[in-house]
């Protein structure tokens, strides 16, 4: 029972980490293409592009492992079934609960592996990237653990986060002269940004005189600069690049700053159920076998399962958006996929065991 459940597990895993490494090369590719217009646009080389593109592969790695999952799960099992070693393993007393038990433990690496993906890696290195593109292409913003720096003429600006309405927050902004000697350090509690201008909120600044030091609050100010669209597309918080528990304290975050959080909701019941939905990819690819591997079609049968993969992903995006333009709890829009692929699945595997 171990030796097969071993072989079982072991052909399932290579030809899934094969999928997952073809349709990753794939996807590089594509990504890669879309970067070519960039090169060039400041420090952006076709190095920086690369390394661009590889860091944003573990999140892609995290996007594409219940298709690869589905994929591999397919090929491993409909070989297996051409070889008649299915047959075999059937005939030998194991029961398909048995089978379905094996495909549960294989499956669940994979979903560790998504979990892993999911909550550190993608997003550590998917901000990484961003920070990357963003100081190669501008020169003027990096991205740190204490927010994004900004650097112009006669200021040095950091801002820690920005709501989902584009406001600003905890800004600080620190003003020399043509000598590099500090003229004024300031802070506001919040900013909206416009045309050539930040409209600044509760300031508190000192003005560094010749002898002494002037302390100001006022409850506006405008402040002139350039830095607009770009700053915002950096600071930028995207629901899919962050992990569970940072999407767990942002929601809080938004929710005591009174803001919409309907598509930080959707990604953080996504990112609970996605673990789940790889596993269920590996229970449709069983659902999928024949029973007898004479008459089947392997090229036939991966088209199907990439068909199926696609169908999958399309529609929890669909659902996900569905939920945040007409207020479909955002519970639903991520349980009701996986739930009704897992249903599909079952109905498959009993109607071949009562034939």
């Amino acid at each position: 029972m171990k030796l097969i459940t071993r072989y079982l597990i072991t052909r399932l895993s290579v030809m899934s980490l094969y999928a997952l490494l073809s349709i990753l090369a794939l996807y590089s590719f594509i990504d890669f293409l879309s970067e070519v217009g960039n090169i060039g646009e400041g420090n952006y080389t076709i190095w920086t592009a690369l390394q661009y593109m590889f860091m944003q592969m573990p999140a892609r790695a995290y996007q594409l492992m219940p298709l690869a999952t589905l994929i591999g799960g397919l090929v491993a099992l409909s070989q297996l079934s051409a070889n008649s070693e299915l047959a075999v393993i059937k005939t030998s007393g194991l029961s398909t609960t048995q089978i379905i038990g094996m495909i549960g433990k294989f499956s669940a690496i994979f979903a560790v592996a998504t979990i892993l993906l999911g909550e550190w890696l993608a997003p550590q290195f998917s901000r990484q990237a961003d920070a990357l593109k963003s100081t190669a292409k501008t020169g003027q913003i990096a991205t740190t653990q204490t927010g994004v720096w900004v650097k112009q003429a006669n200021s040095m600006v950091n801002v820690s986060s920005m709501l989902p309405d584009n406001t600003l927050v905890g800004v600080k902004i620190w003003q020399y002269n043509e000598q590099f000697k500090l003229t004024e350090a300031l802070f506001a509690e919040k900013a909206q940004v416009s045309d050539g201008k930040w409209i600044l909120h509760n300031v508190k600044s000192s003005v560094l005189g010749e002898n002494r030091v002037q302390t100001v609050h006022e409850p506006q100010r405008e402040w002139a600069t350039p830095v607009g669209n770009q700053l915002l597309d950096v600071l930028l918080v995207k629901p899919e690049q962050m992990s569970f528990t940072a999407l767990t304290r942002y929601i809080g975050y938004l929710k005591e700053n009174r803001q919409q959080t309907q598509a930080y909701d959707v990604a953080w019941w996504n990112k609970l159920v996605y673990p789940i939905a790889t596993m269920v990819m590996a229970l449709v690819a069983l659902a999928f076998t024949p029973n007898s591997g004479r008459h089947s079609n392997m090229g036939l049968k991966l088209f199907g399962g990439i068909c199926l993969g696609l169908l999958f992903f399309f529609t929890g995006r669909l659902f996900g958006f569905t939920s945040q333009l007409y207020g479909v709890p955002a519970f639903l829009s991520a349980v009701l996929p996986t739930a009704a692929f897992a249903i599909w699945a079952i109905y498959l595997i009993r109607k071949h065991e009562i034939r």
